[in-house]
């Protein structure tokens, strides 16, 4: 079938096979390789989305099912001029990442969060982050840039 989809910003159509999972949509036909693919089962978070402004895991979702949809990527956080945004710059900042394998789910499910709830706690930050898993266990340095960055949009 035939996917008509605006992603970060840009309309995109493309034939699909019906099973195709978004995760490997935005990759494959999109070339948009900032959102990994980590266990397949939904467990690890690190191809967190933006659908239709709310966080999803992409190796969950149809690239049929969001036929119409926008989706954002990490790479659509990012400015026209090349600056990142708040949250990918206080994740620099604070050092909230290691080997960065989960950091574009980190971003997106954080980006996501603040959209929400602009003045999150360290609880609401850590609750919120509970489907996205770091397996270099860097947890304390991520929760602190989304509180720096919270703090920054402030």
């Amino acid at each position: 079938m035939n996917v008509t989809i605006t992603v970060n910003g840009e309309k995109t159509s493309h034939e699909v096979e019906d099973r195709t999972l978004l995760v490997h949509h935005l990759r494959d036909a999109v070339g948009l390789t900032a959102t990994n693919i980590g266990c397949d089962t939904s467990t690890c978070g690190s191809c967190t989305v933006l659908l239709n402004g709310e966080s999803v895991k992409s190796c969950t979702v149809l690239a049929a099912q969001v036929d119409g949809d926008e989706i954002q990527t990490l790479e659509g956080l990012t400015g026209e001029d090349g600056e990142m945004d708040a949250v990918q710059n206080a994740f620099q900042q604070k050092h909230a990442l290691q080997c960065g394998f989960c950091t574009p789910g980190m971003v997106m499910a954080a980006t996501s969060l603040l959209r929400e709830n602009p003045d999150p706690t360290e609880d609401e930050i850590r609750m919120a982050l509970k489907g996205n898993l770091c397996r270099c266990t860097g947890y304390h340095n991520i929760v602190q840039a989304i509180l720096t960055a919270a703090e920054d949009a402030r």
